[in-house]
């Protein structure tokens, strides 16, 4: 395992995360605790150090379960973890997915805190972050005022932005890249969906802002692990069953064309990870872990082969052409964002 420090910061990451959404949330099949446990476990004896959790990811259960996995080893770890989301008020069943009501008032956003750490048992979060941060909170002075007290008071070290639901949000990363230059922002970006990351990548250059990049969906809901075929069947509880038969087929078309990149040395998998950190912004990459065979694979990516200068310039070749594929035009949803994502 490689690591990369946060610019201008003393906070260092491994360059594979572990992303808890998939071992606290029923969305990518149901896991126990105790199987939860035992993936961060391993995690930690590959080499990975930073992993990502959110308060409202089972309604806290993400946070418990990094706190039953690291106790006694929390100076070895990075806990990055999200708030916004009211689930202490809205903790039913989210039909259909749905975001539920965010509260970013100075009074929960601390009550949000402070539960937070008591979940994880630590007294400090190394990285917290905006919950799928709209421009209106991005825009407030009042709530990063509020953030830089808790780092005054100890209680984070870092802060930083995480966009979504969905894959856009493009002026929310560029604003808080150049007016906020916030120590992280988390984004959708893989070798499928480029737009909006190279933009707010690209931006962020412009403006010399000091801002590293968090990615998740590296693998674009897994696509890019090349082992979907036309029959691949998802399971009812499972979110990419609720896309549209276009995203796999014309998905599956996209990989075959992306082959070359599976040598002796690295999977498939693996360089869509590499493809990622050629560029050095990105900090730390946030593949969808479920199973240990999986995590193995992953971890071991940041230690392959790095994409040649012609690998690199063959997939943006295939890019700006789309794979030869043509598509329907994706819906827009919100600011800039593409309805290709469930909320997270």
């Amino acid at each position: 395992m490689k690591y990369r420090r946060y610019p201008k910061t003393d906070l260092i990451v491994s360059e594979v995360g572990f992303g808890l959404w998939t071992t606290s949330t029923d969305w990518w099949g149901k896991m126990s605790d105790a199987q939860a446990v035992a993936l961060l476990h391993k995690a930690l004896d590959l080499g990975i150090t930073l992993f990502d959790a959110a308060d409202t990811y089972g309604n806290g259960r993400s946070e418990e379960q990094l706190a039953h996995a690291f106790s006694g080893r929390r100076d070895r770890v990075v806990y990055a973890t999200k708030f916004g989301y009211d689930f202490y008020n809205y903790a039913g069943e989210r039909k259909g997915q749905q975001e539920i009501p965010a509260d970013f008032s100075p009074a929960f956003v601390r009550f949000a805190l402070e539960q937070s750490l008591r979940r994880l048992k630590t007294e400090t979060i190394d990285l917290y972050q905006i919950h799928n941060a709209h421009l209106e909170q991005i825009a407030s002075d009042e709530l990063f005022a509020l953030l830089e007290s808790f780092k005054s008071e100890g209680k984070i070290r870092y802060y930083g932005v995480a966009l979504g639901p969905a894959i856009g949000w493009l002026i929310e990363g560029i604003e808080a890249a150049e007016k906020r230059n916030v120590t992280s922002i988390q984004m959708i970006w893989n070798i499928l969906e480029q737009f909006p990351g190279d933009e707010m990548l690209r931006a962020a250059y412009g403006v010399k802002a000091d801002t590293g990049y968090m990615v998740r969906v590296p693998h674009s809901s897994g696509m890019l692990e090349g082992k979907y075929s036309a029959d691949t069947q998802f399971a009812a509880g499972d979110h990419r069953r609720h896309r549209p038969r276009s995203w796999l087929l014309n998905g599956i078309q996209k990989v075959e064309q992306l082959r070359f990149l599976e040598t002796r040395e690295r999977t498939l998998g693996q360089a869509a990870i590499q493809w990622l950190l050629a560029e050095p912004r990105i900090m730390t990459v946030l593949p969808n872990i479920y199973d240990e065979e999986q995590l193995t694979e992953f971890a071991k990516a940041s230690d392959t082969v790095p994409l040649t200068r012609e690998e690199l310039e063959k997939i943006s070749a295939l890019h700006a052409d789309n794979f030869g594929i043509e598509e329907a035009p994706m819906k827009y949803k919100g600011t800039m964002s593409f309805e290709t994502a469930v909320p997270r």
